[in-house]
Order: structure tokens, then C-alpha cells, then sequence
């Protein structure tokens, strides 16, 4: 098996700059930190696990917390997407992943962190107030949360102010002045989603009544279809509905559809997320896409920053932009109804 000694030699550098290149210590240009581990893959090298325990006491391995009461898993469209980012960029920086049991109870979280070896944990999509949870905050644990605000952790956000005020402001300039928002179940996110929809209409100038704001759930397309169905037998129906996200919004569509109803001939219709199937339907579905790339990307540096500079590493909050994708399904207002 090839060594450090080996891998320098083959690149003409110490053994010194090997070892922080395979390290990815920022004193390295990234030019040779490429070309070391490229050479290093090539030659098969493998570092030594235990001797870098004992040099570091570092594990190389980070933990995901990742528990969707949907049902979903890793089939989660949009939180797949930031973990599979999370775990490259880990992978790239000589980290491995694990994930958490999250059914069996005879360990908490903790416990289980622990008993792995985690050098830290990356938490997303799960019940935050849920007591194990909190403990594995509240540990001494190094943690990155991911859309969600912890006041001793780094948080990894997309900006859901600016996703939602600029879904508003799009379809403002549509025409729309009768706007309807069915929102997800109660989180944090939810929250200032719902906040951002309002300030969004009075900066528009308009006012619409409580009966347009209807409570429902992220993923749930029977609830969001029955949401619809409320909103389209009020006396006086919204010209466009904003969805809790894109999956919810084909439940909206559903029960659009079954009215023989047409979109965005009849209803315009929004979605959130920008999730890969959204953008294949046809029409297209208007939706803000996060930046599911970047969310976990972030999060996983942040997390291995946290391990690797313990004394000088300060939790932070990153908000992560997103992309309005106009599509097809919000029509001038002048071609619709009312």
C-alpha cells in the first residue's frame, strides 16, 4: 500500500504539504491539494485510521440526524438533496457519515453519538421539541442545524422571507390581487413564511381576507387538496394559491383538475422548493427553488470547522438565497376569472 512518502515523491512536494493537502488545510493552494489527493487516490492509498485518531482524537466522522415524520426518508425530495451534498462535501474534506437509528430507544441520541465516536452531528428534519432531541443540543456535542435556529449552534437557512416575498411579488405583477397561501404545519418555518406572505401584501398594497390563509401540511397532498377544496367553494375564490411546497401542490392540482378546471386558464397555482419534477410538469409549476447544493455544502463545512478549530469557531447563522423559477402556471390576470 502506498505512503505519504511515496505520494510525495510521485509529486515532486514533501511529505509535510501530503499531509496537509490530504488534510485540506487552507495553507495548501487548492491546485496541489487537487493534484495530492488525485495522485493519492491513483496510487490506492489509505490513511491510517487509528494513528489519526490517537494524533487528533478525531474520529473522521460526522453524524446526521435526519427524521421525517412524513415517511419519506432519503426519498425527501427537497432534504435528500441537502444531504447528499452534506455527505460529498464530508467525503471530500476525509470525513465519513453516519446516520442516527432514529427507532431504536433504548439509546438517546447522545448515547448513540457517542457510542459511534462522533466528532459532531448535523440535524435536520426533525421534531425539535422532542426532549431527545434537545438533550443532543444541549450536549457539548459540536452540531450544525439545518432550517432551523438553535441559539448555541451554527443554523444553516435558505432565506424563506426572500423566497416568499419574491413569489408575491411575481405574481402581483401578474395581475393577482386576491392571493391565497395554504402554509405547512406549525414550525418556525412556517412562521416566517406566513409573516413574509403578509408583508409582502401590504407592501403590495392589498388586503385579503383571514378565510385565504388555511393550515395544512408540507408532503401531505390529501390535506392540501382538501385546503383547496375550501378555497374554491368560498363565495369569493382567490385568482392563485401559493402551496406549501411542490409535492403539496400537485394534492392542489389534483383537486383543481377533478373541477375540470384548468391551470392557469382557470386557477393560478404556485409551489416552493423548486424540487426536479416540478420543473418537468407541464405547465411548468411556478416555484421558488432553494439552494439545496449550497444548504448542505455549508453545513458540512461549518460542522468540520467547529471540530477542527474548537477554540476559535463561533456558532453562526447562514441564510442561503434561492432562484424564483417563473414557469407556467401563474397566468395574467387579465386571461382569468374575476
Amino acid at each position: 500500500m502506498a505512503s505519504l512518502k511515496d505520494i510525495a515523491a510521485a509529486c515532486g512536494v514533501s511529505v509535510a504539504t501530503v499531509s496537509k493537502s490530504l488534510g485540506n488545510h487552507t495553507d495548501i493552494s487548492a491546485a496541489t491539494r487537487e493534484r495530492v489527493r488525485k495522485m493519492a487516490e491513483e496510487m490506492g492509498y489509505l490513511p491510517n485510521i487509528s494513528a489519526r485518531y490517537l494524533k487528533t482524537n478525531r474520529s473522521y466522522n460526522i453524524g446526521v440526524l435526519f427524521e421525517d415524520a412524513s415517511g419519506n426518508g432519503l426519498t425527501h425530495d427537497f432534504f435528500s438533496e441537502v444531504l447528499q451534498s452534506l455527505k460529498n462535501e464530508a467525503e471530500m474534506a476525509g470525513y465519513d457519515v453516519t446516520f442516527l437509528n432514529t427507532r431504536v430507544k433504548s439509546m438517546s441520541y447522545v448515547e448513540r453519538a457517542r457510542y459511534r465516536g462522533l466528532d459532531g452531528v448535523a440535524i435536520a428534519c426533525t421534531d425539535w421539541k422532542d426532549e431527545n432531541v434537545q438533550k443532543l443540543l444541549e450536549s457539548n456535542l459540536k452540531i450544525v442545524t439545518i432550517d432551523h435556529v438553535s441559539d448555541r449552534h451554527t443554523a444553516v437557512l435558505s432565506d424563506n422571507k426572500d423566497g416568499i416575498s419574491s413569489l408575491i411579488r411575481y405574481i402581483c405583477s401578474m395581475g393577482h390581487r386576491k392571493i391565497a397561501f395554504i402554509t405547512g404545519e406549525d414550525t418556525r418555518v412556517t412562521g416566517i413564511r406566513i409573516a413574509a406572505f403578509r408583508e409582502a401584501l401590504r407592501t403590495a398594497g392589498l388586503q385579503i381576507p383571514e378565510e385565504y390563509i388555511l393550515h395544512s401540511a408540507y408532503r401531505d397532498l390529501e390535506k392540501t387538496r382538501e385546503m383547496t377544496k375550501q378555497l374554491l367553494d368560498l363565495p369569493d375564490p382567490p385568482t392563485c394559491i401559493l402551496f406549501p411546497d411542490d409535492m403539496a401542490a400537485f394534492g392542489g392540482i389534483g383537486e383543481i383538475y377533478g373541477r375540470k378546471l384548468s391551470v392557469p386558464g382557470h386557477i393560478s397555482i404556485a409551489g416552493y422548493d423548486g424540487i426536479p419534477i416540478a420543473r418537468l410538469t407541464r405547465p411548468a409549476l411556478t416555484t421558488f427553488a432553494q439552494d439545496t447544493a449550497a444548504m448542505g455544502r455549508i453545513a458540512a463545512r461549518c460542522l468540520i470547522r467547529s471540530i477542527e478549530e474548537p477554540d476559535s469557531y463561533r456558532p453562526e447563522v447562514h441564510l442561503v438565497s434561492g432562484q424564483l423559477l417563473e414557469g407556467e402556471t401563474v397566468g395574467r390576470i387579465r386571461s382569468l376569472r374575476g
